[in-house]
């Protein structure tokens, strides 16, 4: 994996200034499978989390390993996922093709913090879309990460989001950052993934979330109720994480909030679907 970290080194040449958070620019690190194939229609397995910036604690790393061999998941979404320079422990974590897109680099320690999308197959398009306000505080925006993957015996695509929206600010930034996330969703015309921690902590955020997803046709996984109330929130506001989805069918029986996991605050969500093929 010495490219990676060759790649990595670049990046931090190119991107870390004397300061010690920085706004990147839209760019990715990434790692993919020589071999291309396909998502398989009968089965597309999901699993999204934000995991708190936890992914080299040991009893993280035991949580992760746990769930991908019960699981098997073939599109894992992950939000607040650090990054250090030395990449090869990436590598070593998880046996496929991934992309990381960071919204900031900590200068001072080296490390990267941002979205992490991997998958079983090598995705056809990948692209970082990057706040254009910063959250306050150490004033460092947020970021999504947009990848397109082909499916069997179908000339359609199904294109993915991960995303970590905007916290801290005002109605009109977050409105702003679903606004591009929207565009970047309304020009594709085959089926959709839309998954991450959308920071709905108030009526109004999730409103506005379930207008965007209305308006492209997507609906959220129904989690049964006793594990919906699992799914992270601040007091009594609606949920934080959800997975979005349009032109897919969901397995229902396959959705589930991992309410035993408490490496991170968040719990990790999980969903199977296969392709409708209209």
């Amino acid at each position: 994996m010495s490219s990676i970290k060759q790649h990595v080194g670049t990046f931090a040449k190119k991107f870390v200034p004397s300061h010690r958070f920085l706004r990147t620019q839209e760019s990715t690190i990434d790692r993919i499978h020589v071999i291309q194939t396909a998502l398989d229609v009968q089965s597309i397995k999901v699993l999204n989390w934000n995991i708190a910036k936890k992914n080299y604690d040991k009893t993280w790393l035991q949580d992760f390993f746990n769930i991908l061999e019960e699981y098997q998941p073939d599109l894992i979404f992950l939000q607040e996922f650090r990054l250090d320079v030395d990449a090869d422990k990436v590598a070593e974590l998880i046996n496929m093709s991934w992309n990381f897109a960071p919204n900031f680099i900590d200068a001072h320690h080296q490390t990267y913090a941002g979205i992490f999308t991997a998958a079983k197959i090598s995705p056809l398009k990948k692209r970082a879309i990057i706040t254009k306000h910063y959250e306050p505080i150490i004033k460092t925006p947020k970021v999504s990460l947009m990848t397109e993957y082909p499916l069997s015996h179908h000339k359609d695509s199904l294109l993915t989001i991960n995303s970590h929206l905007i916290n801290f600010v005002n109605i009109t930034k977050f409105k702003t950052q679903l606004h591009e996330l929207e565009i970047a969703l309304s020009t594709h015309q085959g089926p959709i993934i839309f998954a991450g921690d959308f920071n709905t902590w108030s009526r109004k955020r999730a409103l506005l979330l379930y207008k965007v997803a209305t308006r492209l046709g997507l609906m959220p996984v129904a989690f049964a109720p006793h594990q919906s109330n699992k799914i992270k929130r601040f007091l009594l506001s609606p949920p934080l994480d959800y997975i979005f989805y349009r032109g897919l069918n969901e397995q229902k029986t396959s959705a589930k909030v991992l309410e035993h996991i408490n490496s991170s605050d968040h719990k990790p969500l999980l969903a199977e679907f296969s392709y409708i093929n209209n």
